[in-house]
């Protein structure tokens, strides 16, 4: 199979089947079946892009298909996705990997920490939109367009490609998995993402989308949401938040998406200990921010693996120790590393709740 990557001109080269659509079906051609994998925790664009390609290829080539779960699905919202859409996934230390089989990855690229796939597992092809680059050598089919804002679109302009008439289930899925991507200010999108939700929008289920905007919240995003206030410090424009005992790791990015929104902030991150690792989770409201690009630096300094958007990013650092002063040291030489980053001096953090209301509010 000859390699393929994006756009004429820009990252890749022209051959004789001019559409990404067709290129990457034609590799498929004979193969005995695709498996789809993504990143850890599946999120709803990695999930509706997985869910829109599998469709692609059982359409146009009559070929079986089945998609996996990285990991747990924690955050509220996502397993309410995946309920209401009745989503099927088989969890990666489930999968036995067959001869014949394509490898599919979306929304995530080879060896960048978010994902457990076997070394020996051969990759046909990486679909995806993140800064962060992968180990991409001796991929057949790379369709990556960082300058998109969401994997569910280039699914979407598949499907329209192959001019197939997508079920609203499909439809749902993609118009969600773009519009929880875009969340926020300023919107990463272009006009392919804003061209997929027009089109997928009059076709979508918006009673089922609103389920899942909705979903009911756990006991334990108040318990991790109370814990960040209350060790959440300024400096300058970033907020920074500790959370000692995180739950599930989707409960950083649930926090930090409410911290970003604090008034005269730019950056906010949310750092909290999960087994024996430090989970990261960065945010910004500016433009052009590059934080999967910092948080990935800092991160990588520090013997661990990051990566994501200009105003979005995630990973996470190991613990050498469980101990408190063990995690006090990394938090401190994160924070340390990270204020650096950003250009900010080092300073003494101002509590964005005094301990004396604290204090007060208890008794």
């Amino acid at each position: 199979m000859s390699r393929t990557n994006g756009d004429q001109g820009a990252n890749g080269r022209a051959t004789a089947l001019t559409r990404r659509s067709d290129r990457f079906l034609a590799g498929l051609a004979d193969c005995r079946g695709v498996t789809f994998i993504s990143h850890v925790h599946p999120d709803p664009d990695s999930l509706g892009s997985m869910l829109g390609l599998a469709y692609l290829v059982e359409s146009c080539l009559s070929k079986r298909t089945r998609m996996t779960r990285d990991g747990a699905i924690c955050r509220a919202e996502n397993r309410m996705m995946v309920e209401t859409m009745a989503i099927e996934l088989t969890p990666i230390e489930d999968v036995v990997w067959r001869p014949g089989e394509a490898v599919v990855m979306v929304d995530s690229q080879p060896r960048t920490g978010r994902h457990n796939i076997p070394d020996d597992v051969q990759i046909y092809a990486v679909i995806d939109h993140h800064q962060t680059p992968g180990d991409l050598g001796g991929v057949p089919f790379l369709d990556i367009r960082q300058t998109i804002g969401a994997t569910c679109s280039l699914a979407t302009r598949y499907l329209l490609e192959q001019e197939l008439e997508i079920p609203e289930r499909i439809a749902t899925c993609l118009y969600y998995g773009i519009e929880s991507e875009l969340s926020g200010y300023p919107r990463e999108a272009n006009h392919l993402d804003d061209s997929a939700l027009d089109f997928l929008y009059p076709i979508a289920n918006r009673d089922a989308i609103a389920q899942i905007r909705n979903a009911p919240l756990p006991e334990t995003f108040y318990e991790t949401l109370l814990q960040a206030l209350q060790a959440s410090f300024v400096y300058d424009e970033l907020l920074i938040s500790w959370v000692h005992d995180l739950q599930n790791p989707e409960l950083c990015s649930q926090a930090v998406d409410f911290l970003i929104r604090h008034e005269g902030i730019r950056w906010a991150l949310c750092a909290g200990v999960h087994e024996d690792q430090l989970i990261l989770s960065l945010r910004s409201n500016q433009p052009r921010a590059c934080a999967g690009e910092i948080l990935r630096q800092v991160a990588a300094r520090m013997g661990g693996r990051a990566g994501g958007h200009d105003r979005r990013a995630g990973g996470y650092i190991p613990l050498p120790s469980a101990s408190d002063s063990g995690i006090d040291l990394v938090q401190s030489e994160f924070r340390r590393r990270l204020l650096k980053a950003l250009g900010i001096e080092e300073q003494r953090g101002r509590r964005l709740v005094p301990v004396r209301e604290m204090l007060q509010n208890i008794q």
